[in-house]
């Protein structure tokens, strides 16, 4: 049964965000919010980290079927973007490129052919005093393929987020230190 803690809920995108405003045209934009409990980490690059190293596993079989069939068009697959992360300079979470980092937000994403799209890990004062974690995604797409592909990736992309923030929250987040509290 869902608690507070591990209810991952649709919000309006967050006005403090980089994101909220980043692309003229927007096809996609939306955000989940979940709540922090007492003494979880307010790091929003530890808190990005801990989310994408954490997927549901059957979230990295969706990856492969999406480069599966991503590949045959020329995009971008979760395989070459993990082998850009492996490199030791490159700033990057997971398959993401880093684009931004503050106290509060983090900006992650990558541009392709397609689309562009960035993904803003939020944390900020939530409900009843509290704090939550907030994880919006705007997708600005180049041409029919990229609308086509985002028409397609869509209703899995809100399930992997949701299910990416739940599963987070029962594994336990990771505590707050001295400077990050």
């Amino acid at each position: 049964m869902p608690n507070e803690f591990t209810l991952a809920t649709a919000v309006v995108l967050p006005a403090q965000s980089a994101v909220t405003h980043l692309y003229k045209g927007v096809n996609l934009a939306d955000a989940f919010a979940i709540r922090l409990p007492p003494g979880a980490s307010s790091d929003p690059d530890l808190l990005a980290r801990f989310i994408f190293s954490h997927q549901p596993s059957w979230v990295r079989k969706l990856m492969g079927v999406r480069d599966a069939i991503v590949a045959r068009f020329g995009l971008k697959t979760g395989k070459h973007l993990e082998a850009l992360a492996s490199d030791p300079n490159a700033d990057r979470v997971g398959i993401f490129k880093v684009y931004s980092t503050s106290q509060t937000e983090t900006v992650l994403g990558e541009d392709d052919k397609h689309l562009d799209f960035r993904v803003s890990v939020l944390c900020s004062s939530g409900p009843a005093d509290g704090r939550q974690l907030t994880i919006s995604t705007v997708v600005h797409c180049h041409n029919l393929l990229g609308r086509a592909y985002l028409l397609v990736i869509a209703p899995f992309h809100r399930l992997v987020v949701k299910a990416s923030l739940r599963r987070a929250a029962r594994i336990g987040w990771l505590p707050a230190v001295q400077s990050d509290a």
